[in-house]
């Protein structure tokens, strides 16, 4: 689901074809450096993510297409374009310098190359297209495969774009080799954006900044880098971590001891300890925020939900999740 007019914030999600785990040491590092490079192309700014081995996530936000497309001038055409094709190959044949000499020609030719490439951008629909093509092209060059690599097109979820929503969805995203049992602390999980971020990366770094904050910084994702990732780590620990009892698929972190004592709160989950439980709220909710968003979605969409439809909002189970909603509920409803 897209909002049109306005930028936007969307949890991506796209699972490898009968979900087998064909995503090695090698091939997650290559996916991560390419949702850098792709959304840099695209013009979408990378908030989170995680890559695990047969499936990836990433929390994307996506400005408004008239303002963003009026910031794109010829030289910033060309260094995103240098960016996403480095290197001519049998798929991209224009070097980087055709691409300059059209666009400085002022031909109606390079008009249309112009308006083509900036088409691509701004769109989450098209980041997600571009990214999962590339990489399939990679992936099957470099392990002797053929086919598909992807088992469908991708999920999303719309997210409100203010700190409650972005936390409560990006400590999702990083809690996933958490919740897997491949690592206790999410930080020690290099194709993550915390692990990045923790490691060192600017621009892993700036999104988790806007998570926290609700805001970019510029150029300077330093600035408040120290603040800011306290109180993530906080945001994603605040009581510690639980203790694994396996790697089973939707296993929380919780010990028994942990799970009595929460059955006598009569089952009510912190948000933090909720989100080390698999939520499908987090890529089937259709839309998540606060309930004046969530409705607003709702009226700009109305034909989508059904005709006995109302309202937007529906109240999400397990947590009080901070008083967010969203606009499909799992047990009852279907999306159209």
């Amino acid at each position: 689901m897209k909002v049109s007019g306005t930028g936007a914030v969307y949890h991506c999600v796209s699972r490898t074809v009968n979900r087998e785990k064909l995503l090695d040491a090698v091939a997650k590092e290559a996916l991560r450096k390419l949702i850098w490079r792709v959304a840099d192309f695209s013009g979408v700014e990378v908030l989170s993510y995680c890559v695990m081995s047969n499936h990836f996530h990433v929390l994307v936000a996506v400005p408004a297409r008239d303002e963003a497309e009026a910031e794109v001038d010829e030289r910033e055409l060309l260094r995103r374009y240098r960016v996403l094709y480095a290197n001519p190959s049998r798929y991209q044949q224009m070097r980087g310098e055709v691409l300059e000499a059209l666009l400085a020609g002022g031909t109606t030719e390079g008009e249309a190359v112009r308006r083509r490439l900036v088409s691509r951008m701004h769109d989450v629909s098209d980041y997600m297209k571009s990214l999962k093509q590339r990489y399939t092209l990679w992936y099957n060059h470099t392990y002797g495969r053929v086919g598909t690599l992807w088992s469908e097109r991708f999920k999303s979820v719309l997210v409100e774009g203010d700190v409650a929503a972005l936390q409560i969805v990006s400590g999702y995203i990083d809690l996933n080799p958490v919740r897997a049992g491949m690592v206790s602390d999410p930080k020690d999980y290099r194709w993550s954006s915390y692990g990045e971020a923790v490691g060192g990366s600017a621009v892993a770094r700036k999104g988790i900044v806007r998570v926290v904050t609700g805001k970019g910084e510029g150029e300077n994702p330093g600035r408040h880098w120290g603040s800011a990732q306290g109180q993530y780590r906080l945001y994603l620990y605040c009581k510690g971590t639980m203790p694994a009892r396996g790697k089973g698929r939707g296993t929380a972190m919780l010990s028994g001891t942990d799970w009595r004592r929460e059955m006598e709160r009569g089952g009510q989950l912190p948000v933090a300890e909720a989100l080390r439980c698999r939520v499908r709220y987090f890529t089937d909710g259709a839309v998540i925020g606060s309930k004046g968003y969530v409705q607003a979605v709702f009226e700009q969409h109305r034909g989508n939900f059904g005709k006995r439809r109302r309202t937007g909002p529906r109240r999400m189970r397990g947590s009080d999740w901070d008083g967010l909603v969203v606009a499909r509920d799992l047990r009852r409803e279907v999306f159209g």
